[in-house]
């Protein structure tokens, strides 16, 4: 049992560190490891690095170098910039808003009932101390995606921003960022005395398996994430026209400087350069990429479905909407095959139910958000493939589930 090969099925958790990734960081460990403010050539060598690293970032989403700043990871990255759009709300509503109410003595967020924690749970907590008032807009039961009117028909004199990730990590659905930037670029120009409303995405499930271009997403900001792509644990964000007072960034942090005053400390150079050579595998590869996932996903649900016939059930497979080419999320309906039995009971199957900061032993709030039965949520399988992942990997997952589902159907207890 132990010698067993496993199979890794959980990448939109986190990817392995590509090897030519390793090799980034092992040379800056050894070769850049000088402090990138100094002026010396052991500092000069280490910023070289960070610029490079920068430009690749910058490439990788089709955006200025000067528009990105690194971030230790997702969460601290969607944490700055909410906290920038209360701030530059304040700063523009000290008189109130004309034609508000009592709403609006408070700067409004929109958002989706879909967002990861690091941007719902921080907007929960800006509602809940006064800080900021929030609309969570319902995603369609019949797209998996918010509406776009909907999110447009949420804004107030007072809101501030719109917050929607570009594809949710459960389910894979690609969400409207593009229409949405479209028709909110039609707003913004007729508020003419209140101030632009910003848009921000989380692109952390996106980058690295579908083409990812600021310009064409319209957004004002975008939140990278480099574990998501086959590299280190640290992060991004983008800008636009960063400086300019249109789209402001406000620091959380105060120190020395780095990161042009905006993200202070010490720059992780070894890092950097890990997230600058992903960024680059994904700019020369993503084509690649995101055709090997798209077919070993297809795969993988073909062949769930003629297994267990029609006792599958896809969560998030819609006719209308596009999902990464990743990501498989499917119940086995059955009220004994609760996901995390399933789970507990396969031999080499890694991976989860759902995201992987959450309780492994209730239903999705996601799959429940979008309409899918609290019974079918209860037995969700997060099924999620890598570039390693292969079709032989695929038919040792399927012939793993069907031993864990005759387990607990008929009760065998290993001894």
């Amino acid at each position: 049992m132990a010698d067993e090969k496993k199979v890794y099925l959980d990448y939109n958790a986190t990817t392995p560190l590509e090897p030519e990734v390793i090799g980034a960081i092992t040379s800056s460990l050894t070769e850049e490891w000088g402090n990138p403010s100094s002026s010396h050539d052991a500092g000069v060598k280490a910023k070289k690095v960070i610029d490079e690293a920068r430009c690749n970032v910058a490439n990788m989403i089709g955006a200025k170098s000067s528009d990105i700043i690194f971030t230790s990871g997702g969460t601290e990255g969607n944490n700055m910039i909410i906290q920038t759009a209360v701030k530059y709300a304040y700063h523009d509503m000290s008189n109130g808003y004309p034609g508000g109410d009592n709403r609006d003595k408070l700067p409004h967020f929109i958002t989706s009932n879909l967002e990861h924690d690091s941007v719902k749970l921080v907007l929960e907590h800006l509602a809940e101390e006064g800080t900021a008032s929030v609309t969570f807009v319902p995603a369609s039961s019949k797209t998996g995606q918010v509406d776009v009117d909907d999110v447009l028909s949420a804004i107030r004199p007072s809101t501030c921003m719109i917050t929607v990730m570009l594809a949710n990590n459960e389910t894979g659905v690609i969400q409207p960022i593009k229409l949405i930037s479209e028709k909110l670029r039609q707003i913004n120009q007729s508020r003419k005395s209140l101030p632009k409303i910003l848009l921000h995405t989380d692109a952390a499930q996106a980058i690295g398996k579908i083409e990812v271009d600021v310009e064409d997403l319209g957004v004002d900001y975008l939140t990278v994430v480099g574990h998501k792509f086959y590299g280190p644990r640290i992060g991004a964000i983008y800008v636009r026209n960063l400086g300019d007072k249109d789209v402001p960034l406000y620091p959380m942090l105060y120190g020395g400087g780095q990161e042009r005053n905006y993200r202070p400390g010490t720059e992780n150079t070894v890092m950097i350069a890990g997230l600058g050579k992903a960024a680059e595998l994904v700019v020369k590869n993503i084509i690649c990429y995101k055709n090997h996932l798209s077919s070993v996903r297809d795969y993988l649900e073909i062949k769930l479905q003629a297994t267990f016939k029609d006792r599958i059930h896809l969560n998030g497979k819609f006719a209308t909407s596009e999902r990464l080419p990743n990501t498989c999320n499917v119940s086995i309906l059955s009220d004994k095959l609760q996901g995390h039995k399933v789970l507990s009971n396969c031999r080499i199957l890694q991976a989860s139910i759902g995201a992987a900061c959450h309780s492994q032993n209730r239903p999705s709030p996601i799959l429940l958000a979008i309409g899918v039965p609290e019974s079918v949520a209860r037995n969700a399988l997060r099924l999620s493939v890598g570039r390693e992942t292969t079709k032989d990997d695929i038919d040792c997952v399927i012939q793993d589930l069907i031993q864990a589902v005759n387990q607990l159907e008929n009760h065998i207890t290993e001894t």
